[in-house]
């Protein structure tokens, strides 16, 4: 309780927010550097009313198959063979690598704010036409135009100025290019969420409520998760770790059964100027 609510304060100022995030997956990139752990979102598994193709995975990829999956639904949503794409808040580096794998497109240029992470990235992918770079959501390192897709898979949450890194976004998209993103919000935040992607300068071609999908995938890896929670063995974590993953009765998993919190996904273009 105590250490959600330096959170919350903490939260409250763009410039601490950021920090305060960078710390962490700084933390999480120094301290632990198990290689079975390159994914760090909450997954999605089609419900069972949905009539949704499974992908083939390779046998090396199965166990991380709920992640790959939201992936899948996000990055999946366009065709991106042969493009250039960038991937802002890549994280451990598992849904950039099965992006390349897999999506195929021309180039994919991996972002993050922690340059911790991004050594552990390269340390450890080895895909031809991706590469990792440190990188500001709210400051990206590249010129205007400079990519035919972006992709945001459950970071910007942790942004301090979220029109800010919009703005980012659309600047160094092409014209006519893919904003593929995804995330969750208070269900009361939604309406002003939509209008700051509309003010940016984005008009929605699909919206998606991943929600029951993302519920589902938390549910059916709930057991692995506490697995490498006990696994990694810092037991004054613990707790931290368990609502950091969403786990059966943290803050996260609840809203969410509940439907105070959803997940959207989205396909955006940006409007001509």
């Amino acid at each position: 309780m105590l250490i959600g609510r330096l959170v919350s304060l903490a939260s409250q100022s763009p410039t601490t927010k950021r920090l305060l995030w960078r710390g962490w997956y700084q933390f999480l990139a120094t301290r632990y550097r198990d290689p079975s752990w390159t994914f760090m979102n909450y997954g999605y598994r089609a419900p069972a009313s949905a009539a949704a193709a499974r992908r083939d995975l390779d046998p090396a990829d199965e166990a991380d198959r709920s992640c790959i999956q939201l992936y899948d639904v996000v990055a999946g949503a366009v065709p991106l063979g042969g493009r250039e794409v960038l991937e802002i808040g890549c994280g451990r580096g598992g849904g950039a690598s099965f992006v390349a794998r897999y999506l195929k497109p021309r180039r994919l240029v991996a972002v993050d704010l922690s340059p911790r992470a991004v050594a552990l990235c390269r340390a450890r992918f080895d895909v031809p036409g991706l590469s990792f770079e440190e990188g500001d959501a709210e400051r990206l390192p590249f010129g205007d135009g400079s990519f035919d897709a972006v992709l945001n898979v459950e970071s910007s949450h942790c942004y301090g100025r979220l029109p800010v890194f919009l703005s980012e976004v659309r600047r160094v998209l092409r014209p006519g290019g893919d904003f593929l993103y995804a995330d969750f919000r208070p269900r009361d935040d939604v309406d002003g969420w939509l209008a700051a992607l509309a003010d940016a300068g984005f008009e929605t071609r699909t919206e998606r409520d991943l929600t029951p999908g993302v519920l589902a995938a938390l549910e059916a890896d709930d057991e692995s998760k506490r697995s490498l929670i006990a696994r990694l063995g810092d037991r004054p974590l613990a707790g931290v770790f368990r609502e950091f993953a969403a786990l059966r009765g943290s803050a996260l998993h609840t809203e969410m059964v509940s439907g105070g919190l959803v997940y959207r996904a989205f396909v955006l273009t940006p409007r001509p100027r």
